[in-house]
C-alpha cells in the first residue's frame, strides 16, 4: 500500500493486511507517523508521539513472523486520547499541573488494546479535564478541523477526531459525558459510539468513574468506519474488576440484526435549536435508508429529550463544579485551571439537587417506557456544523440533542450522513435501547454504506 491508501484504510483493512504479511506492522506505523508530521501542524490534533512506537511495531512483526498473533489489532497503530492513562507515556488531561505526569499503569481500555495488539503512536488533544465544547487547553493549546482550520472540532474528544478524519489513526478510544465522542464525530464527518452505561469501565480516565457526573461518563471508539467501532469496542468492553459500575451484559453481534425487523423513530427538531435544511435533510436521507432495508419507520419527538438536555447542565453545576476544582487543584494546577468562569459559579441547596435527580429519573422512566415499542431512535448529533473557533457557546450550538442519552446512558453512534453549504462533514444519532449497540452499529453501518461515510478532508 501507497502512504495515501494506507492511512486512509480502516483498522481491519490494515489488521487483514498485516495479519496476510502484505504489509508489515513497522510500515504502516511509520506511515501513520509520517501523515501525523505532515498535518499536525495545521490540526494540533496529536499532542505527544510514543517514541517505542517503531520499535514495538518491528516486535510485532517478529513474533508474526515466529506465528504469533496477538489478537484482531496485531500490530496496527492507533492514538489515545490524552485524558486516559498510558503507562510510561506522559497524560496530562490538559491540566498545567499534570504536566510531567507519567502513570504507572495502562487505563483499562489501553490495557485491552495493547494485548490486542495495537501499537499506541500518540496522544491526542482534550480540554483540561475534558470540560468543554472545544478542544482546547493552556498546555498545548487549541486543536483545528481538518475540513476547515478555522472552526472546531468540539469537545471533548477533538483531538481524536481529527486525527482520525486526517488519516494520522485509523482509531482512538475517547471519552463522552454530554456529547464528547459524538459531536467531535459529527463536526469530523467520523464515526463514533458512546455505549451503555456500564459497558466499559472507566479505569484510569480523568476524571474518573466517581460521582454523579463520572455516571454520566463512557470511553467509546472512534474511527473512519462502523466496522472499526465494533471491532474495538468488543475488545474494550466488560467488567475490570474495579470500575463498579460495568456489568458483565454479552455484547451482541451487529451482523445478527435483522433491519427489516426493527422499529425505527425519527425526528429533526427537538424543540430547543431547529437545526439547517441541510443537517434535517441528512437525518432524513438516514431514516430513508433504514426504511429502504424494510425497517418501519415512524417521525415522532420522544418525550422528556429536551427536559433532560436542560437537566444535564443544571446537575452538572450543582455544587458550583467543585468537582471540577477538586480535579484541578488535585492536579497542582494553579489557580483555576483554564475555567477563570468558575468563580461566578455557586453551589445550589441539597434540597434543589435531589429534586433535580428526581426529574431526571421521571423523565428517564417516561424515556424507557417511550422505547417499549420502538428498537432505534434517529436523529441529528447537532443542529449546525462545526461552528468557528471560539463561537461554540453562541446561540445554536447547544448540545441538546446528545445531552439526554448520557442522563438515560443508552448506546448512540454517529456517522457521517450529509454535507453543509460549506462543505463540512454532517452526522447523525442512532440511540438504541440499553445493552443493544448491536442494533445501533448494524443500523449505522446501513447508513454509512448508503451514504458514504467518511471522506477525505482537502489536506
Amino acid at each position: 500500500m501507497v502512504d495515501a491508501e494506507l492511512t486512509f484504510a480502516p483498522a481491519t483493512a490494515i489488521a487483514g493486511a498485516i495479519r496476510s504479511g502484505r504489509l508489515s506492522s513497522r510500515e504502516a506505523v511509520e506511515a501513520h507517523l509520517r501523515r501525523i508530521e505532515a498535518v499536525n501542524g495545521r490540526l494540533n490534533a496529536v499532542v505527544r508521539l510514543v517514541d517505542q512506537a517503531p520499535e514495538l511495531a518491528a516486535r510485532a512483526d517478529a513474533e508474526l513472523r515466529n506465528g504469533t498473533l496477538r489478537g484482531p489489532l496485531h500490530g496496527v497503530p492507533i492514538t489515545i486520547k490524552d485524558s486516559l492513562d498510558t503507562a510510561g507515556t506522559i497524560t496530562t488531561a490538559g491540566t498545567v499541573g499534570w504536566r510531567d505526569r507519567l502513570p504507572e499503569r495502562d487505563a483499562t481500555v489501553v490495557a485491552r488494546l495493547r494485548p490486542a495488539g495495537a501499537i499506541v503512536v500518540g496522544k491526542t488533544n482534550t480540554p483540561e479535564f475534558t470540560w468543554s465544547n472545544e478542544t482546547a487547553n493552556d498546555l498545548f493549546g487549541r486543536t483545528s478541523n481538518p475540513y476547515d482550520l478555522e472552526r472546531s472540532t468540539g469537545g471533548s474528544s477533538g483531538g481524536s477526531a481529527a486525527i482520525v478524519a486526517a488519516g494520522g489513526s485509523p482509531l482512538d478510544i475517547g471519552s463522552d459525558t454530554a456529547d464528547s465522542i459524538r459531536l467531535p464525530s459529527h463536526y469530523c464527518g467520523v464515526a463514533g459510539i458512546k455505549p451503555t452505561q456500564g459497558r466499559v469501565p472507566r479505569t484510569g480516565h480523568n476524571p474518573s468513574f466517581r460521582g454523579i457526573i463520572g455516571s454520566w461518563t463512557q470511553l467509546g471508539p472512534i474511527a473512519r468506519s462502523v466496522d472499526d467501532l465494533a471491532l474495538a469496542l468488543s475488545i474494550i468492553a466488560g467488567p475490570d474488576g474495579e470500575d463498579p459500575h460495568v456489568m458483565p451484559i454479552e455484547l451482541r453481534d451487529l451482523n445478527d440484526v435483522a433491519l427489516h425487523t426493527l422499529r425505527v423513530v425519527f425526528f429533526t427538531d427537538n424543540g430547543v435549536r431547529t437545526p439547517t435544511p441541510e443537517v434535517i435533510a441528512a437525518v432524513r436521507s438516514a431514516a430513508a435508508v433504514l426504511a429502504d432495508a424494510g425497517a418501519h419507520l415512524e417521525e415522532r419527538v420522544p418525550p422528556h429529550i429536551a427536559e433532560l438536555a436542560d437537566a444535564w447542565w443544571d446537575i452538572a453545576r450543582a455544587d458550583g463544579h467543585a468537582w471540577l476544582l477538586r480535579l484541578i487543584n488535585g492536579a497542582g494546577t494553579p489557580g483555576r485551571g483554564s475555567y477563570a468562569w468558575l468563580d461566578d459559579e455557586r453551589p445550589v441547596p441539597a434540597a434543589e439537587l435531589t429534586e433535580m435527580l428526581e426529574r431526571v429519573d421521571d423523565a428517564r422512566a417516561g424515556l424507557t417506557r417511550f422505547m417499549h415499542d420502538v428498537d432505534l431512535i434517529v436523529s441529528p448529533a447537532g443542529p449546525l456544523p462545526a461552528f468557528r473557533h471560539g463561537e461554540g457557546w453562541g446561540e445554536g450550538y447547544a448540545d441538546s440533542y446528545c445531552e439526554a442519552h448520557n442522563l438515560t446512558g443508552w448506546p448512540s453512534v454517529v456517522v457521517r450522513a450529509g454535507t453543509s453549504p460549506e462543505g463540512l462533514p454532517l452526522g447523525v444519532q442512532l440511540v438504541a435501547k440499553p445493552w443493544r449497540e448491536d442494533v445501533a452499529l448494524a443500523a449505522a453501518r446501513a447508513v454509512e454504506s448508503a451514504l458514504g461515510g467518511w471522506r477525505p478532508p482537502p489536506l
